[in-house]
């Protein structure tokens, strides 16, 4: 039996609009010829992001609480932000992200997840980074709009697993995170990746790979 993995497919595109043009995202109409039949589909054409799991040396990982206006929910996540500067690559911007919304910086850094959000009506990529060996930025930025009323929590790695074993938080990065965390701690870290590993999943930057 083979190896269950994804097959990515590269079907020819008839064309290519931008029919809506968001102040952070856009919505893309693209046609495209699968199996001989044309098809059209509309969907989020976004920049990717990338998430930290900070881990400190008692084994707690770092989390905060925001207002997401959409779910009209203050819920729990981990750091995470936008892949919008041009030429950052992922890990540099993953450092940056976990400095500007946690004050930390890390000295150990690898691969934990990579994921696809909603398939069927975005492109957008998140990768999940570990971060270690935690200590205190030399610079404490300014929150705004809806980071500024953030809340942090230090909570152990096995009560996020139970808290998202009973469904009380629901955010997915934050779900993937813990559960790729808690397995690969199980496994004594041994599926965790190279943290300057190629993207080849990501829309955009894996067109570079």
């Amino acid at each position: 039996m083979a190896e269950l993995a994804d097959d990515p497919v590269n079907p020819p595109i008839a064309s290519s609009d931008v029919v809506y043009e968001g102040r952070v995202w856009n919505v893309r109409r693209d046609t495209f010829v699968l199996d001989g039949d044309h098809i059209t589909r509309e969907y989020i054409d976004h920049t990717g992001a990338v998430a930290i799991l900070a881990l400190d040396n008692d084994g707690r990982v770092l989390l905060i609480k925001q207002y997401r206006h959409p779910i009209r929910t203050r819920d729990w996540e981990i750091p995470a932000g936008l892949l919008d500067i041009d030429g950052e690559s992922p890990l540099i911007g993953a450092k940056r992200e976990l400095a500007e919304e946690a004050d930390l910086v890390a000295s150990t850094w690898h691969l934990l997840a990579d994921f696809s959000t909603s398939p069927g009506g975005s492109n957008e990529a998140i990768r999940i980074y570990l971060a270690r060996g935690l200590t205190a930025a030399d610079q404490v930025f300014d929150r705004t709009e809806e980071e500024a009323g953030i809340e942090v929590r230090w909570i152990d790695l096995d009560a996020a697993f139970e808290a998202v074993l009973e469904r009380r938080v629901a955010n997915a990065i934050l779900i993937v995170a813990i559960l790729s965390a808690h397995a690969a701690r199980a496994k004594d870290w041994a599926t965790l990746g190279d943290a300057d590993s190629a993207w080849p999943r990501h829309p955009k930057l894996g067109k570079q790979d």
